[in-house]
Order: C-alpha cells, then structure tokens, then sequence
C-alpha cells in the first residue's frame, strides 16, 4: 500500500492501553481499523467498577502527568473536563510499626539526602549512607541492578526500607533483578558520569524541567480512569473503526502483500498489524514469522498482583493519617505491599461517595505470591488484619472486591532494554508489523499510550 494516498486496513493484536491508542491514532490517520480483543473487556489494567453502588477503579487509578501521552488521549476522546488533579500525592512509609512521611528529594526511591531518612532507616543505615563520597567508584557499565548498585553505594537497609518498596509498587518486583537502565534511565546515565550517587542524583535535582512538563503530577477523571478504554473505543468506532471482543487471535501469516490473521471465526487480510499483546501472547503469535523476537519476549517474565478495594461507613473509622497512602517494605513481613486512601486521593470520589470511605490494599510480589493463592474472602481478610495493625482500623467494610492481575506486570530485569531492542530490530525487518504494549518501554499508563502511538505510527509509515 505504499504510495497511496489514505492507509490501508490495519489490525490491532490486544485492546488494552497500548492497543487502544494505536487504534486511535490509525483512525486518525485515515486507515481502516479491526481491534482483536481476546477476553470479553476492552482495558487491560484500566478496569472500571464499582463497590457498595459508587464508581470506583479496580486497576490503575491514576495518570502519570509528567508525561503528557494519557493526558493527551483523554482530551483526545472527550474527557478533558472530567480530568482532575490528585488532591493529594504525599505518601508514606510503614517501617519499625510506625509511618514515615515519604522523604523528599528521591529518584523513585533513590535518595538524594540522608537527613531525609532519619526516622526511616536506623542511625548505622544513615551513618552508612553518608560513605557514599569516600567510596570508591562502583561500575554500572551496560546496565546493572538498580538495587544492588544503591546497596553498594549507600547500604542495604536504604534498599529495604526506602527504595525496594518504592519499586515494589510499580513493578511488584525484586530490587536486586530490576534494571537501572530500564527503571531510571536518567540516573544510570548520571551513575556513569559521577563516582558518588549523593552527586549523581543531585545532578539530576539541578536540571530543570521542561515547562510543558509543569504542573499535577498525578491526575484522574472523575468517575475513574477505568472509563478513558470506552472514550477511547468510542472515538474510534466513530472514525469507521471496528472493535471485537472476545476474539483471540489463533495464528498471523506473512503474505505476498500483507498479512493475513486468523481467529475462531474469521480470517481476515490485512495490509498491517500492531501487535500490543502481552509479551507471552505476542510471543506465540510471532514464533513462526519472527522467531528471534519470538524467543526474546518469552524471556521476559512477570508478576501477579492482586487489588482488595474495601469501602468503609466513615462513622466507623479511626481517623485516619492524611495523604494518598503508604508503602509497605518486604523486610516488614507484612502481606500487603502498599495501600491507597482514594477518598483522600480523589475529591471526586469523596463527593460521590457521602458517607463512605474507600481505600485498597496491593498485595502480591514478584518471587513471592503465595498470597494470591487465597480466595477472594482470604484475602479480604488479610488485608484487613494488616490494614488493622497499621492504622488501628477494627470496623467491618460495607463491601469489598477483590481483582486478580495473573501475569500482569512485566519484569523489567537487567539486559531489559538490550532486550527491547533486539526485539524492535527482529521485528523492523517484517513489513507492516510493530509492537508495543507495558513489556518494552514503561508500564505505566502514558508510557503504554506513547508505545501504542509509536507503533501505529510506525506502521503507517510501511503501508
């Protein structure tokens, strides 16, 4: 289809974040659009809900601002004027049976000050820190982990206590196996220009940011972000776009002029394809036309998180510690990894919701998810005896709901990005065919929006 004047059809693997947005950017762009949605809810990780009769989100609840992608797309589909900024984004931490307001000055969960942390971490975990400038220099080459690099640098209860749990919460995964290239790619690259990593994240204090870049780190939409996979599957059925759920795809053939995909029942032609499947799916559908791509995203693993969201009668709470929430380290020995205030969080749900007052418990580790072994009610209950030690709340909730993420957040481990472009190279030598998704360049929210755009537009550019 090269040469002409609007694009060709071209189908979408996966109807999450990443594949929405390449969607709707392919509509945009003239083309003609099939989205193959193999369970029976557009979303992914974007999950809207609701707990004792009041909207709530069951998945991501939030959108990074910093970055402008999400934000960009609800604006996009018609959600500017639902769009509101976190009332608060203060968070703390649960060590030693005490909360500890989030220090400041950290590079998610690298710090850049060990007056920040006292209180946090033990007088020897500070004293220790402080041997950050008398140390000798600690390669970080290529790539290394990012906890191993922070315990070598400023010792491993710093680790334990601030940055393991902070990257706990994103990832659900292991410190010591994430990349720093991958995770932080700012601050590999500052670790590689300064022998101190007191000095490599004060460099990056120093750089001021961009002014596109001012304003909310953290915004919602009032009735949760669960809704912006409608708005955006609505735009796109409007531009002419089809959208089919329940629609697994069984096999992807290279053909003379394209490609050809075959579901349970439908074969369809097609000029190109996006595939924004998670990385295990998408490796099945490339192993026979790219099998060194193939063979890179089954390397990549994943963790299983689970969410209980409780709501509570607000007579019968304690009162309750301001800010957004707090982090729960793995050395703690608790089962809960963080929890969420989204009363506190969102003034829309506050407002909604009279009366009540709803927050959830993250649970699962990558490495550790015996947990998530329990059924609903198990889990309910575990949450809540942490919930009762951490903030003395003893009150039964009015309702509870539990959601289960089975291989739902990728592992960004060491080699991660050598990885990510291996894959992107083997794939590049296809026509016609790109992919994306929360596997390759960030698993947040604007990270996937940016990724489905970058492949659609990519393809675009091939058909």
């Amino acid at each position: 289809m090269r040469g002409q004047a609007t694009p060709g059809h071209v189908v979408v693997v996966g109807g999450g974040a990443s594949g929405l947005a390449a969607a709707h950017r392919l509509v945009e762009s003239g083309a003609r659009v099939t989205l193959l949605e193999a369970s029976g809810r557009l979303g992914g990780k974007l999950w809207a809900g609701e707990i004792a009769g009041v909207p709530v989100d069951l998945g991501a609840e939030a959108l990074f601002a910093l970055r402008p992608e999400a934000v960009e797309l609800a604006r996009a589909v018609g959600l500017g004027e639902c769009l509101e900024p976190a009332v608060t984004t203060s968070a703390s931490v649960w060590s030693r049976d005490a909360l500890h307001v989030m220090p400041r000055g950290h590079v998610l969960g690298v710090p850049g000050d060990w007056a920040a942390l006292e209180g946090l971490v033990s007088p020897e975990g500070v004293a220790r820190m402080k041997q950050d400038r008398t140390l000798p220099r600690t390669p970080v080459g290529d790539d290394v982990a990012i906890g191993a690099y922070v315990a070598e640098r400023y010792g491993k209860e710093v680790v334990d206590r601030l940055l393991e749990p902070l990257l706990d919460g994103v990832y659900a995964g292991d410190a010591y196996r994430i990349s720093m290239r991958a995770t932080l790619p700012a601050l590999h690259e500052a670790a590689r220009q300064h022998g101190s990593l007191l000095d490599a994240v004060a460099s990056l204090h120093r750089t001021p940011a961009p002014d596109a870049f001012a304003g909310p780190v953290f915004m919602g939409i009032t009735g949760g972000v669960g809704r912006l996979p409608g708005a955006v599957a609505d735009a796109v059925r409007a531009r002419g776009g089809e959208i089919l759920l329940d629609s697994p795809v069984l096999a992807l053939t290279r053909t003379e002029d394209g490609w050809r995909i075959r579901t349970a029942d439908r074969l369809l032609a097609t000029d190109g394809v996006v595939v924004a499947a998670p990385a295990w799916s998408a490796a099945a559908l490339l192993e026979a036309e790219c099998p060194t791509a193939a063979a890179e995203l089954s390397g990549i693993e994943y963790a299983s998180p689970a969410l209980v969201t409780l709501a509570f009668r607000r007579a019968d709470l304690p009162v309750l510690p301001g800010g957004s929430g707090f982090l729960v380290p793995p050395v703690e020995g608790r089962t809960i990894k963080a929890a969420t205030l989204l009363t506190h969080k969102w003034r829309w749900l506050r407002e909604i919701a009279t009366g009540l007052f709803v927050l959830r418990a993250s649970i699962g580790r990558h490495g550790d998810e015996q947990a998530l072994y329990l059924d609903d009610a198990e889990l309910v209950e575990v949450a809540r005896r942490d919930l009762g030690e951490i903030l003395g709340l003893a009150a039964a909730p009015v309702a509870a709901k539990v959601s289960r993420w089975h291989d739902g957040l990728p592992q960004y481990v060491v080699g991660h990005t050598a990885r990510i472009e291996r894959i992107r190279d083997a794939v590049a030598k296809l026509p016609g065919i790109r992919v994306c998704g929360a596997a390759y360049d960030g698993v947040g929210i604007a990270h996937c929006v940016a990724s489905g755009r970058r492949a659609a537009e990519e393809v675009l550019g091939a058909v």
